[in-house]
């Protein structure tokens, strides 16, 4: 398995939008030449520093419409297959919550897998990545369209979304994917965590979890952070994705203070050299 010595500094993994809808407005499916702009994009995201790509074929954006997994796969393999034959020292890793696509990526060069629902989806993707030896990211949702809303200038949000104890049950909920997970044959080494910053959770609720990321720590696994452009910073600050660079960083460092191991990110030049200061501060 291709894996990060963590602990020792902050991760920065570079997001690759194949969707002609990210919220953030950056997807790459509108560009005339879709595999010449990600192989410019994954280049100029390596040599900012990013040590992860992260290359995805579905929007997750409040209200975005699934995709068939044979939609999904005509998006994302020719990108994953180009990116493979750059042999950049980087880990591939494909955001996908469907095993057949990850199967198909895992088979294309893809050395992670980032299931936005935790195996909640498809229970199946365990075993895939047991299979392959493959890094499972592991991400807490609870996003219910009928709680999503969306303002034209600012983008999609949740709201009413209830909690009896918000961190405590995003752990427990967590824990429950990490058993179906070795329950399928995946080892705790393979298994990274994220709160789900965002996926069915207010504004409020992701400033909390932001607060208290430290607490995610103790369950044992490596934490991924996905703050970057998302719309609790921009109802925070009354700002549209393409001006949510400072936010975002804001976030960022908070989170490398309270345990952050990677950084899931739009702005990777950014990012990363705030995460080098950073852990320079912290880690000196």
């Amino acid at each position: 398995m291709k894996t990060l010595p963590f602990g020792k500094r902050t991760f920065v993994m570079g997001i690759l939008n194949i969707t002609p809808d990210s919220f953030s407005g950056d997807g790459l499916l509108k560009e005339a030449d879709l595999l010449e702009a990600a192989r410019r994009q994954a280049l100029e995201f390596a040599a900012a520093g990013a040590d992860i790509l992260d290359i995805g074929g579905e929007s997750s954006r409040p209200g975005a419409q699934p995709v068939s997994s044979e939609e999904e796969l005509s998006r994302v393999l020719p990108v994953l297959e180009t990116l493979a034959r750059l042999n950049l020292d980087v880990i591939l890793s494909v955001d996908t919550y469907k095993s057949e696509v990850a199967e198909a990526a895992l088979r294309a060069g893809a050395h992670w897998i980032n299931d936005v629902w935790a195996l909640r989806a498809d229970p199946l993707m365990a075993e895939v990545a047991a299979r392959h030896n493959a890094g499972l990211i592991l991400m807490h949702n609870r996003s219910k369209p009928s709680n999503a809303r969306l303002e034209e200038r600012l983008g999609g949000r949740y709201v009413g979304m209830e909690y009896q104890n918000l961190i405590e049950d995003i752990c427990n909920e967590l824990l429950e994917s990490v058993r179906l997970a070795q329950r399928g044959g995946a080892r705790k080494e393979q298994i990274i965590l994220d709160p789900g910053i965002g996926f069915g959770k207010t504004v409020e609720q992701n400033l909390e979890i932001l607060r208290r990321l430290a607490e995610f720590k103790k369950l044992g696994f490596p934490l991924l952070l996905g703050v970057s452009r998302k719309s609790f910073i921009g109802y925070t600050l009354n700002l549209p994705p393409d001006q949510r660079l400072e936010g975002t960083l804001a976030a960022c460092v908070i989170g490398i203070q309270q345990g952050a191991d990677i950084l899931r990110v739009h702005d990777v030049a950014a990012i990363v050299r705030a995460a080098r200061m950073t852990d320079a501060i912290l880690r000196s």
